[in-house]
């Protein structure tokens, strides 16, 4: 069984120093459970700050933030996929997750593909799409990487199948209007168990949570959704985390059985 935890919490704008103190308050508390994934939200050590993510990028290797998420791995003994955060690499800026294994070492990292530029969104103004569909090896697991708005995209998690993937993973800031709040928590409920059921893998997706503005506000509901669909935790709205255990070789009898995988 693989020990699977998901944190949610509301990022204080441009504060990475108290972001990234809240992170590992939030898995302290979880240091008995043996983890062996640990995935944050996407700008996780930011919130959704213009100025805090694009005039203050990090570097290739993640720069502070993935430093101390690099010893965070280490303390605690368990892989990390560090959210996502702006990488500067030459130019251009990419919103960027990166895998984290036990030791510390970053093992891969994933440029988002699908950015957020419909009703109003306009990531792609400043950030450059990703063209490389990842997923990686961990000592439990194959793990699929997306970010956020990529959940929208079924092709997407297809191509993560048949690479392989037992488990995907989708760090988020799944921002909406305040009074379109309650039906953007149903959808977003309804992508995380479809990505599972129709895969056949691991889903776990952690989400901001909580007020940005006068006009917008995060979904939380950080979920971990089992294969058969089954939704083993859910945030709700609150900050913290949700603990799962994952049997894998219900994964791998599901992927001898149903050919979900193959290429037609």
């Amino acid at each position: 069984m693989a020990n699977l935890l998901s944190i949610q919490f509301r990022p204080k704008i441009g504060d990475k120093q108290a972001n990234l103190l809240k992170t590992e308050q939030i898995l302290n508390s979880y240091k008995d459970k043996n983890l062996d994934l640990v995935l944050v939200p996407e700008f996780f050590s930011t919130g959704i700050s213009h100025d805090a993510m694009i005039n203050y990028p990090e570097d290739e290797n993640g720069g502070e933030t993935i430093r101390f998420m690099r010893e965070l791995a280490k303390k605690y003994n368990t892989n990390i996929i560090a959210g996502s955060v702006i990488e500067k690499s030459g130019e251009k800026l990419y919103n960027t997750s990166f895998v984290i294994n036990r030791h510390g070492e970053i093992i891969e990292k994933y440029r988002k593909i699908h950015l957020f530029n419909y009703l109003g969104g306009t990531e792609g103004e400043r950030i450059t799409e990703g063209k490389e569909v990842k997923t990686v090896d961990l000592d439990f697991a194959r793990v699929g990487l997306s970010i956020c708005f990529d959940i929208r995209y079924p092709l997407h998690f297809r191509k993560l199948i048949e690479k392989g993937a037992e488990i995907i993973v989708c760090p988020t800031a799944w921002c909406v209007l305040h009074d379109l709040k309650q039906r953007q928590i149903e959808i977003w409920k309804a992508f995380n168990i479809t990505r599972a059921s129709e895969n056949l893998v691991y889903m776990i997706s952690s989400n901001q949570t909580g007020k940005i503005d006068s006009f917008l506000t995060n979904t939380g509901n950080s979920m971990i959704v089992s294969p058969e669909a089954e939704v083993l935790a859910n945030a709700g709205e609150e900050e913290g985390a949700v603990f799962a255990k994952a049997d894998m070789d219900i994964v791998r009898k599901f992927k001898k059985t149903y050919p979900v995988a193959d290429i037609e």
